[in-house]
This record gives structure tokens, C-alpha cells and sequence, in this order.
């Protein structure tokens, strides 16, 4: 009888201690098994971008009643103030003397202007990150017939929702010691209008790097959970981000469309002919995408889950940068 006892005391010892084993939260558990756990946490914490808001403001910038939001019509005025709105919402302050969001200047006779949101650093204020994309599109078909409105969903709504997402994200962390700027850049179709300006109203030298951020509402050509980066071997602001993303399920690649020279037709040329490493994020299909510069650019062809993934990703990708941690390399433009 006790032989008996005692076997089956063995028994429930041994159950006993398999359990606490496969049990994450017990205290047998080994180390470095404490520390995977933890990693896998800290990634997961970090990824706060919410789809419902990303839908919101998708559809919303390109919305029929934006009309197209074309330079100096009624429709990028409408587009103008639903970003302004936002960045009161997040919380952000206006950038140096200006007394609004908007970063007035004139262009060929009309009067344009950025949308400049403002989040201080803490221990490195006087170093600055740009975060962009360009809020401007090609507005209305003249004989508005059918459907004549240019939405510009990926084109670069896509890119502004990665701003808004993007400024919540980092007010809400609190965690930048850099200053970040998020702008909204007027005039990037009519060659790159706003960006150009902002260029000259700026010290370089204190902007440590531009995200950039065009078309990313469609998987790219590397598969799911993936995005490219324009100019990726004139800094090593790309290798940055792919080791920050390193675990996370997401990865980086050099820009894949070479020939038609991405680099220098997005709003980061304007920062990076001043030195500053300045990149665009993207995953657009250029070689493929039948609604570029189309009236059927609609946010309804665009993939949400790749949207949100991909801010995600910039977010995470670039937190070292933005917490001063990693300073990438200057662009010397040949």
C-alpha cells in the first residue's frame, strides 16, 4: 500500500512540474525563455496603430467631396482643415513663429501652404525628424462626365493617413527625444511644390532624417508584410530600419524600380538635395498598378490590413531614430 502512495506521489510530481514548464508565467521557467517572451511583448506593445481609425481617415481624404484635392480649388481646402482638426486632436503645436498649422507661401499666383504639426523632443529638441507625405492630388476631369474625380487613395491619401496614425502614435508613447515635424506637403503633382519651399525656410543640419511616405495601400512586389525605400544605398537609413524590424515579421528592401528614378520624385529629393537622409517608404506595384493617376484610385482598391501593417512597421522601424538613439548617415547627391 505505501509502495503504491509513493507512485503515485512520483506521478503527480511529474505532472505537476510539466505544467509549470509549458506555463509562460511560471517561475520555473527558464531564462532565456523569459526573455523571447519578452521581446515577443515589447514588439507587440509597440504595434498601437488601430485599422478602424486608418479606415476613417482613408476614406475621408479621399472622399468624392475632397474633390480630387487639387492645388488652389475648394477640395484641398476641405482636406487642408480635416488635417489641421487632426493634429489639434493629437495634440501637436504649431512649427516655429507661425500662428496656424499652415505654412503659407505663393506659387505661380495661387496661395498654398503646408499643413506643419509640432512635437517637441525632450533631451534632443534641437534635432529634428520630418516625418511627410503630400496631401495634394490631381483634382477634377473638366467634362465631369462618368466618374471624373482623380481620389488619389493611394496617391497619396494613403500616405497622409500614415502621418495622422503616425502622430498619435508617437504623442501618445512620449517617448521621442528628437522633435518631430509631421507635415502634409502642398503641391508635390505640380513638382513638388511644397517640400521645395519648406527646404528653404530650414536649417539642414539640425534635420538628422525625412520619413517619407507615398503609396501604401497596396501589397509590393516582395509579398505580404513588406515594403521598399527609395535611395536605400545613399545613407545607411534603410539598414536602420531593417534592424529595428528584425523579429517583427516585417522586413525592408531596396527600391526595386530603379529605372524610373523614385527617388528623385517624391518629396524626400527636396530634403536630401540639402544632405539630409531623406527616404520614401512605399509599397506600390509601379510596374503593375492600373489606377495610378487614374479616377479609379479609390480607397475601396486599397488593402487596409497592408496599410496599417505598414505603418506598423515605420513606426517601429524607425523608433530608434526618432529616440536619438541612431543618427543616419548624410546624402551627398552626385
Amino acid at each position: 500500500m505505501n509502495k503504491i502512495k509513493v507512485f503515485f506521489v512520483v506521478i503527480l510530481s511529474i505532472i505537476v512540474s510539466n505544467c509549470k514548464s509549458n506555463n509562460p508565467n511560471s517561475t520555473s521557467v527558464k531564462k532565456e525563455n523569459i526573455e523571447v517572451v519578452t521581446i515577443k511583448k515589447d514588439i507587440v506593445s509597440k504595434i498601437l496603430i488601430d485599422s478602424s481609425l486608418v479606415r476613417k481617415h482613408l476614406y475621408t481624404l479621399a472622399s468624392d467631396e475632397m474633390e480630387g484635392r487639387k492645388v488652389g480649388t475648394p477640395g484641398i481646402e476641405k482636406a487642408a482643415k480635416y488635417i489641421e482638426t487632426e493634429f489639434r486632436k493629437i495634440g501637436l503645436s504649431t512649427y516655429d513663429k507661425l500662428e496656424s498649422y499652415r505654412q503659407s507661401f505663393t506659387k505661380k499666383g495661387l496661395d498654398v501652404f503646408n499643413i506643419v504639426g509640432v512635437l517637441e523632443g525632450k533631451s534632443k529638441k534641437e534635432e529634428i525628424v520630418v516625418v511627410s507625405a503630400h496631401y495634394d492630388h490631381l483634382g477634377m476631369k473638366k467634362n465631369k462626365k462618368g466618374d471624373f474625380i482623380f481620389n488619389g487613395a493611394d496617391d497619396d491619401a494613403s500616405g497622409v493617413t500614415a502621418v495622422l496614425c503616425l502622430a498619435k502614435y508617437f504623442k501618445e508613447n512620449s517617448n521621442n527625444e528628437r522633435t518631430i515635424l509631421f507635415i502634409a506637403f502642398t503641391g508635390e503633382e505640380m513638382g513638388m511644390w511644397g517640400s521645395t519651399y519648406f527646404g528653404t525656410t530650414v536649417d539642414a543640419t539640425k534635420i538628422v532624417a525625412g520619413i517619407n511616405i507615398e503609396m501604401i495601400g497596396k501589397q509590393s512586389k516582395f509579398g505580404p508584410k513588406t515594403a521598399w525605400l527609395t535611395g536605400f544605398d545613399r545613407s545607411d537609413f534603410g539598414k536602420i530600419i531593417q534592424k529595428n524590424l528584425e523579429g517583427t515579421g516585417y522586413t525592408l528592401h531596396p527600391d526595386p524600380y530603379l529605372k524610373y528614378q523614385l527617388f528623385f520624385r517624391s518629396d524626400n529629393a527636396s530634403m536630401a538635395k540639402l544632405g539630409i537622409p531623406a527616404h520614401t517608404f512605399s509599397t506600390g506595384p509601379i510596374d503593375t498598378d492600373k489606377h495610378y493617376h487614374k479616377v479609379s484610385d479609390e480607397a475601396k482598391t486599397l488593402n487596409i490590413t497592408t496599410i496599417t501593417e505598414t505603418i506598423n512597421a515605420i513606426a517601429i522601424g524607425t523608433k530608434s531614430i526618432i529616440s536619438g538613439e541612431d543618427t543616419p548617415t548624410r546624402i551627398t547627391l552626385k
